[in-house]
């Protein structure tokens, strides 16, 4: 079977046209996010499964759920899914749409996980830096993690930059035994 992910894409790739054509991003953005919350609830999930609550049934709820966040397009977006029994893939093209809209928009989403709390002056400081270094404006995540000892763990898509005092003793490791 092909990687949820796989059969997403033209799903997202659509959407994103729709909503960028209609200067909807921010509002589609919403919506489907809300559709991928609906869809791992597992009330929905049970209907999904169901085969005795129709296709039609299923995108009429989803649409209710994201009434106010969707306009017709948006409503023949969830009924077409629906149609191609795609609902269940909500959550990937939610996040595959959020891709290309921050692409868009010129924005990377960064986390960072860190062994102790950052100072405001640090996450300014790290910001500017990401920043430069990815040509975008950059949202700062930030997640604590003891057991990095020091130092932090930076996350921006595929990129990923480890610089924890765990992973430089986890290389030194590697380095002694190899």
């Amino acid at each position: 079977m092909a990687d949820k992910a796989t059969i997403a894409r033209p799903y997202a790739r659509a959407a994103f046209e729709e909503a960028k054509s209609h200067g909807g991003l921010a509002a589609w953005s919403q919506a489907l996010e809300a559709g991928a919350v609906a869809v791992r609830d597992p009330r929905v999930v049970a209907l999904l499964d169901n085969p005795k609550v129709s296709r039609p049934e299923l995108a009429e709820l989803l649409i209710s759920i994201a009434a106010t966040k969707l306009d017709e397009a948006g409503g023949n977006f969830i009924r077409m899914l629906a149609e191609n029994h795609r609902l269940p893939y909500l959550p990937e093209i939610s996040a595959l749409f959020e891709e290309m809209k921050n692409d868009a928009e010129g924005v990377a989403d960064v986390t960072v996980t860190s062994a102790m709390e950052l100072s405001p002056p640090q996450r300014k400081s790290l910001e500017d830096a990401l920043a430069r270094r990815l040509k975008r404006q950059v949202r700062l995540h930030t997640e604590l993690d003891p057991a990095l000892i020091g130092g932090a763990i930076v996350r921006s898509g595929d990129l990923v930059i480890d610089g924890s005092l765990k992973g430089r003793l986890e290389r030194i490791a590697h380095e002694l035994t190899a």
